[in-house]
């Protein structure tokens, strides 16, 4: 047996956690059960009728007064744990006591789940045998005070003659009246340990909360007959009968005497001269008011005290699914409601006739009349859109529409199918409060044309309707039934209304979208940059920083610069440029810390032409990519002139050095001298085309000026061609960027002859590549199981030569390119590939012009005119 114990406590101890969990799923159960049988009971048309029947002032009393008699229960809990070890804190106890009380009211089971709700909530440190002697004490006390009061309404009955007809129960109240006596003289007399710590102060203070317990509910059910206008000569001796009833549900073990309780009031009152009517009316507002309302906060604070040790349980799983499943009901529900809205003012007729709208339409907000219908649609779903992008300033806007739509709608159409499903509505705007993070709104172009879609849609759908019910049409034609309206007038005052949409739509957009500070242009920090790069070396394009027409992003560590990211604003989109540049120990660090910040300001990351290495990095932490192309790179040791497979480019070479063309590497800073001759070679290679950026060099004379220039001379010392170099902050990859020749003065093959220089110049300075930069869409969908955008990219590339030389651009990079390596585009999963391509085709194709300083509305307003010119 020792055994079978001792195997039970093992087994119990290794499962303690999943057991309370059972507890608490059965008690939800329990409850939900109970609470299903108390509504089905009561009538809503009733209810409503009844409510309708009071003022708002009186229902606001009954509610906040009702509160009020409930909190005298708390005295049993504060008292409770000071028989026990642990201390809790008073908000703790509050809580506690509440869920415990008003749970126990409704669905008492008898006393059990009190005490089994009590010792879920005490037992911390505590033996079982300390929770089971605390609940027993608490238990002995619970009906003192009731018992004091059979005394009293037997003096009231007897002695001052108030409500003699109910002397004939003097046997329950004498009984009931002993019960005190009986408990307070054994406490007292009898020498136990389970009495030991039962002093006369924690005594008295439960004689005293239970009395406070009893005569409070008494007396509101009193108050509440004084509210509905009883006669007040019969009120004194509602509280005799109030006590009999209360003894008479306890001996019957029904949680707050259900059915037993209300039977022998509706009986009594009618001694009382209370008709039958009135007599119900005032129990539904008791229970409403003392039983249901402090109820339904109980199991709020339960769910989520035992939410929170589910959720901690599962490594808060439970709460990030809920607040999502939240998230999304809200979200469905304004944007439904909005849309519904919508229809019923602009094509009311259609809105009755269709069977799915007219059933939608109910759970829906209620307005005033059309024009705030079309007014608060609209600021619906400009609220939808801020709730669907978790903006942290659209959850109270969200909150106080819910809860004055919830008004407004009960108050005119109440019932209890509607309140349910707006309560729902309501928790669900509670329970997603986590969830709102985001600092700001950013609109996406699939959001902007969505709701744009939405707008115009409205406006010309409203025009039509307009147009149809002119009364010069009435004379000429049929209106179709769709597009009847009840009158010019209503119209009228619809299309104000969507007037003033516009400008609310701006408004809750500017509210929600407050300025970015964090992502907005700023001054080009060349200090930093230059630091970074030194410190732990460049790559590819830690140069293109130097053109200054991106932003920089920098993860520190201690304060100080490890990596930094270039970048692009784009809409909602911060399309970045290539791989990080900085710490490597830090890159996935940075990566992290860039992807939390731009969410929180509502963005979301678009990584362009990055490597192999990082795109895996970045699927690891929710990308999805596509492959772009391929980026060549040469190694200079295998580049020799010598042998036939050469021979055209070696005879190449010796023409220009026949002809004396010179190759010659100049430092800067350059005379503005050089820098006319660069520009007149750039201006002849452009041709009037306007310079694209971001991804490649333009001409600037800052960013010339930040490195070396390889350049081509004539016979006559006369430069002919340019090529910009790029330094990755390593002695293994050399690179260049602009590379430009004078059409008018350089001959064929001038741009071999910088390649073949080039090479032979990294050769001799130690470096090991060369990179010869991207051969677009190269070898992208190739395969018969490619994605089928990639397949899409295969088709431009085989057949896109009219407006792009892809395939010849990498034959040429052919005669040189020893390895190519794959470039992609990664971007967040569930983005539109289709959006994202657009925006990075913007960003990449953006015109440029020599400084961002320049940049002005009035600069760029010429720029343009000169190009449509």
């Amino acid at each position: 047996m020792k055994k079978i114990i001792s195997t039970s406590n093992e087994f119990i101890k290794k499962r303690l956690t999943a057991i309370k969990l059972l507890f608490i799923l059965s008690v939800l159960i329990f409850v939900i059960i109970e609470v299903g049988r108390i509504f089905k009971d009561i009538n809503g048309n009733q209810v409503r009728q009844s409510l309708e029947s009071q003022s708002t002032e009186s229902i606001i009393l009954m509610l906040v007064i009702g509160f009020i008699a409930v909190l005298p229960m708390m005295v049993y809990d504060f008292v409770m744990v000071k028989f026990l070890p642990e201390k809790y804190s008073w908000r703790y106890i509050l809580q506690s006591g509440w869920i415990t009380n008003t749970i126990t009211n409704i669905a008492g089971f008898g006393g059990l789940l009190g005490a089994s709700l009590r010792a879920n909530f005490y037992s911390k440190n505590a033996s079982k045998k300390q929770v089971l002697f605390a609940i027993s004490k608490i238990a002995l006390f619970l009906v003192a005070g009731l018992s004091l009061y059979c005394w009293v309404s037997l003096g009231m009955i007897f002695g001052l003659n108030i409500g003699p007809q109910f002397g004939q129960y003097w046997v329950w109240l004498l009984l009931g009246g002993l019960y005190f006596p009986i408990v307070f003289i054994i406490t007292k007399t009898k020498d136990s340990e389970f009495f030991a710590d039962l002093t006369l102060g924690r005594e008295l203070t439960l004689i005293l909360g239970s009395s406070l317990e009893w005569g409070s509910a008494g007396l509101f059910f009193i108050y509440i007959g004084f509210m509905m206008n009883v006669d007040t000569s019969s009120l004194v001796a509602v509280f005799p009968l109030f006590i009999i009833a209360s003894i008479i549900g306890v001996v019957s073990m029904i949680p707050g005497g259900l059915g037993s309780f209300d039977v022998f009031m509706i009986l009594g009152l009618q001694t009382l001269g209370v008709n039958d009517g009135t007599a119900v009316i005032w129990l539904l507002f008791y229970r409403l008011f003392y039983y249901i309302f402090p109820f339904l906060v109980g199991v709020a604070l339960f769910i989520k005290d035992s939410g929170s040790r589910i959720n901690e349980y599962l490594k808060g799983l439970p709460v990030m699914l809920l607040s999502r499943v939240a998230h999304l009901i809200l979200v469905l529900f304004f944007y439904v409601t909005g849309v519904v809205l919508l229809l019923a003012s602009t094509v009311p007729e259609f809105t009755y006739a269709n069977p799915i709208i007219r059933q939608l339409y109910p759970y829906t907000f209620y307005f005033i009349h059309q024009m705030s219908n079309i007014f608060l649609a609209f600021l619906m779903i400009g609220i939808g859109r801020g709730i669907e992008s978790k903006v942290k300033r659209a959850y109270w806007p969200m909150v106080i529409f819910v809860v004055m739509g919830i008004i407004n709608t009960l108050w005119h159409d109440f019932s209890i199918s509607l309140l349910i499903f707006l309560s729902i509505i309501l928790i669900c705007a509670l329970l997603s409060k986590q969830i709102f993070y985001r600092e700001r709104f950013e609109y996406s172009w699939g959001r902007l044309l969505i709701d744009g879609s939405i707008f115009a849609g409205t406006f010309i759908l409203y025009t039509i309707v307009g147009f149809f019910n002119m009364p010069e049409f009435h004379y000429t034609g049929k209106v179709p039934d769709v597009f009847l309206f009840p009158s010019e007038k209503i119209w009228l005052s619809g299309f104000l209304g969507l007037l003033l949409a516009v400008v609310i739509l701006w408004v809750t957009f500017t509210y929600l979208s407050r300025k970015d500070k964090r992502f907005c242009e700023q001054e080009f920090p060349a200090d930093r940059v230059k630091n970074v790069i030194d410190t732990y070396g460049g790559n590819e394009v830690s140069h293109l920083a130097y053109l200054r027409d991106k932003n920089v992003y920098f993860y520190q560590n201690e304060g100080q610069d490890e990596v930094f990211f270039l970048y692009q604003k784009k809409s909602n989109k911060l399309v970045v440029m290539g791989e990080p540049v900085g710490n490597p120990e830090f890159i996935r660090a940075a990566i992290d810390k860039f992807i939390v910040d731009a969410d929180v300001e509502g963005m979301e990351l678009v990584f362009y032409e990055v490597d192999a290495q990082l795109t895996m990095m970045l699927h690891e932490v929710g990308f999805d990519f596509i492959k772009t192309g391929e980026e060549g790179f040469v190694r200079v040791a295998e580049i020799e002139l010598a042998g036939k497979k050469r021979r055209s480019e070696r005879a190449l070479m010796n023409k220009f050095e026949r002809e004396h063309y010179t190759f010659a590497m100049i430092e800067p800073p350059y005379s503005k001298e050089t820098i006319q001759e660069l520009k007149e070679i750039s201006d002849s290679w452009l041709k009037g085309q306007s310079e694209k950026g971001f991804s490649l060099g333009f001409f600037d004379e800052y960013y010339l000026n930040q490195a070396p220039i390889a350049v081509i001379n004539d016979a006559e010392g006369r430069k002919v061609a340019f090529a910009t170099m790029m330094p990755t902050g390593n002695h293994e990859v050399l690179s260049i960027d602009l590379m430009r020749y004078n059409r008018e003065t350089a001959p064929s093959g001038i741009m071999d002859k910088i390649f073949i220089s080039l090479f032979q110049q990294a050769k001799e300075d130690g470096y090991e590549f060369f990179d010869m930069g991207m051969a677009p869409l190269s070898n992208v969908g190739a395969s018969k199981f490619s994605f089928v955008e990639e397949k899409t990219a295969h088709l431009i590339y085989e057949y896109g030569y009219r407006f792009y030389g892809f395939q010849g651009l990498k034959k040429y990079k052919d005669k040189y390119v020893t390895e190519w390596h794959p470039k992609y585009i990664s971007f967040r999963k569930r983005s539109s590939i289709a959006f994202t391509l657009l925006q990075i085709l913007a960003v990449v194709n953006q015109k440029r012009v020599s400084s961002k300083k320049a940049k002005t509305p009035i600069f760029i307003l010429k720029n343009f005119l000169r190009n449509s010119r």
